[in-house]
């Protein structure tokens, strides 16, 4: 099958059409979720040479078990969210909750941003994930599924392996201790006259 319409096609599709010696359709997988993992890892241990770790070995999996895969039972980004996670958690537990300090490397921006707005919007980013650190494990990841990745709480309650309720309660948690660990910066963040 030629590739031409693979924009069209769904994460599922082309792991059948991987599983099926179709190099193109692997290619394509990884182009278009490599970037969703990185960033996902990234937001739940707060080092990029750890979330590009993380990332390479949940790519590999799904490559292995392409073969295994069962269309319809299961999206493949729902898929790749949960080992994320369960191999974020196991590199926290091996460093402990005292890990090294936030990465210095600042998140892609628009190039169209001045200094003052790239230097603004990096202290931000770079507040919200230190913030995003200091939450407990399991609520820092319910936010970051929820709010800044956009799933829904079912998908996230799949991803996390529990009750929607407990999705909906870890993910109000972890905003108002998101909340009050920002508010005293507000000022200092821009945020003063909002």
């Amino acid at each position: 099958m030629a590739l031409d319409d693979s924009g069209e096609l769904s994460d599922e599709a082309l792991m059948v059409l991987f599983a099926n010696g179709d190099e193109a359709a692997a290619r394509i997988l990884t182009t278009r979720l490599t970037p969703v993992v990185m960033a996902h890892a990234y937001r739940l241990l707060g080092d990029r040479t750890e979330a590009e770790d993380i990332a390479q070995e949940a790519m590999l999996r799904l490559w292995k078990i392409a073969g295994d895969w069962r269309q319809g039972e299961a999206k493949v980004t729902t898929w790749l969210y949960r080992v994320v996670a369960n191999l974020s958690t196991d590199r926290l537990r091996r460093r402990g909750r005292n890990g090294p300090p936030l990465d210095e490397v600042p998140e892609p921006r628009d190039e169209a941003e001045g200094p003052a707005e790239r230097m603004q919007t990096q202290a931000r980013a770079e507040a919200l994930q230190a913030a995003l650190n200091a939450l407990p494990e399991r609520q820092r990841q319910a936010v970051v599924l929820r709010h800044i990745e956009g799933l829904g709480n079912p998908e996230i309650a799949g991803i996390m392996e529990i009750s929607t309720e407990a999705v909906e309660s870890l993910t109000a948690r972890g905003k108002r201790a998101l909340g009050a660990a920002l508010a005293a910066r507000r000022e200092e963040l821009g945020y003063g006259d909002d």
